[in-house]
């Protein structure tokens, strides 16, 4: 189920994403970066069922490999280090990222041909739409 997630996604749309951005705790100066940012997307899936996630864009690259249903270390393409979970659920990537006794999750599904990723902390929540790269 997972492989329907697998390829080169690049972000056409984001709404919201600042007001999420500061609800995780970053500096004006990262928003700032997050917000001019055009990362694409890069979703890999090895043999072993290790996956590999690579945010990436002019600015900076984030990568994490995981295993679905196992806790993994992260270092976030602000900085911060977390912990995350990914598992699926209902044709549904869902990711828990904790740092500092701070929860997030991030959402991931492809709806008419397009991953979206509903970002959520706390009350606050942005979308931000991929569209697969040819």
């Amino acid at each position: 189920m997972v492989e329907q997630f697998v390829g080169t996604w690049t972000l056409v749309s984001s709404d919201n994403f600042d007001e999420y951005m500061k609800a995780v705790g970053m500096s004006f100066a990262t928003r700032q970066m997050g917000n001019l940012a055009k990362p694409k997307l890069v979703i890999s899936l090895a043999a072993d069922g290790v996956i590999t996630m690579k945010a990436e864009s002019t600015l900076k690259t984030a990568e994490v490999k995981f295993k679905l249903n196992e806790e993994v270390d992260e270092t976030t393409a602000d900085g911060r280090k977390a912990k995350s979970i990914f598992t699926l659920e209902n044709g549904k990537l869902m990711q828990k990222q904790s740092w500092d006794g701070k929860t997030t999750t991030l959402e991931r599904e492809i709806q008419d041909g397009k991953l979206t990723a509903k970002c959520v902390m706390d009350d606050v929540v942005a979308v931000r739409t991929y569209e697969k790269a040819a």
